[in-house]
């Protein structure tokens, strides 16, 4: 899953698709990495930012996605808003990727509900990113976020959500600390027994610049690669990158060698 950022503050790469044409150019270029899905974000949920207006977001993702549509590439779309997913469907989304698992808007169950062809990411979620860091509390995370993803897709087929249109995010570095994650990231296989497809998104974020020793998120690459093949080994549904090509090329290494 490759990441296009259309906002000019995400943390690893704000600004740089901002721009209709650069958004456009870059996602041409995901697709000729090989990129399986492109996730388009018009609001940063890099902890601390600042919330956008709907149309704002609006205005930022929906011309992405309808200039998209035609290229044949599957289209997911970053929001926890309903109205966003549901102007992103008819646009052509076939993805919704909601950071907040459904908890941030009430009429997002029903939307994905009455949608039964979209898949829906529903991402472990303490709070907004003003707030988030504030509830990194755990006394066992690995247990916790599971019994939490598993109350989560619980009440989501409660609301008529079918089973198999949910994926899973243990939500890497939101309300987690570098400890955290990698416990996280040990343990796997404990969140796979949840019988969920994962999604799993570490690219380039702050803990791997605090094991790396790198402040620019660029230098973190290395690292994400290193992460996605790791991945990869275990068998998760996708990884969601900024880069697309070293990530296919280290998943084909991985498959090649029979993982």
């Amino acid at each position: 899953m490759g990441i296009l950022n259309v906002t000019p503050d995400s943390f690893a790469d704000g600004g740089r698709h901002f721009d209709f044409d650069a958004a456009i150019s870059r996602a041409r270029q995901m697709i000729e990495e090989g990129t399986d899905i492109i996730d388009i974000g018009g609001e940063s949920t890099r902890p601390g930012a600042a919330r956008v207006t709907v149309e704002e977001e609006l205005d930022r993702v929906i011309p992405v996605i309808t200039e998209l549509q035609p290229l044949g590439v599957t289209l997911s779309v970053d929001t926890t808003r309903a109205a966003i997913a549901r102007a992103a469907i008819a646009a052509g989304a076939s993805i919704v990727n909601d950071v907040s698992g459904g908890l941030a808007d009430p009429d997002m169950a029903k939307l994905i509900s009455n949608n039964p062809a979209v898949q829906y990411v529903a991402m472990h979620w303490r709070g907004h990113s003003g707030e988030m860091q504030k509830r990194a509390v755990y006394n066992d995370v690995v247990k916790e976020v599971k019994d939490e993803l598993d109350e989560r897709a619980t009440a989501l087929i409660s609301e008529g959500i079918s089973p198999e249109q949910i994926i899973l995010d243990p939500g890497i570095g939101f309300a987690k600390t570098s400890e955290h994650n990698w416990e996280i990231l040990r343990n796997i296989d404990r969140l796979q027994l949840l019988g969920y497809p994962l999604l799993i998104g570490v690219s380039r974020k702050r803990f791997l610049g605090d094991l790396v020793q790198a402040t620019d998120p660029d230098e973190r690459e290395s690292a994400t690669i290193a992460l996605t093949a790791q991945l990869a080994k275990q068998g998760v549904w996708g990884v969601r990158t900024h880069s697309v090509k070293p990530q296919v090329d280290a998943i084909k290494v991985v498959m090649e060698l029979g993982a």
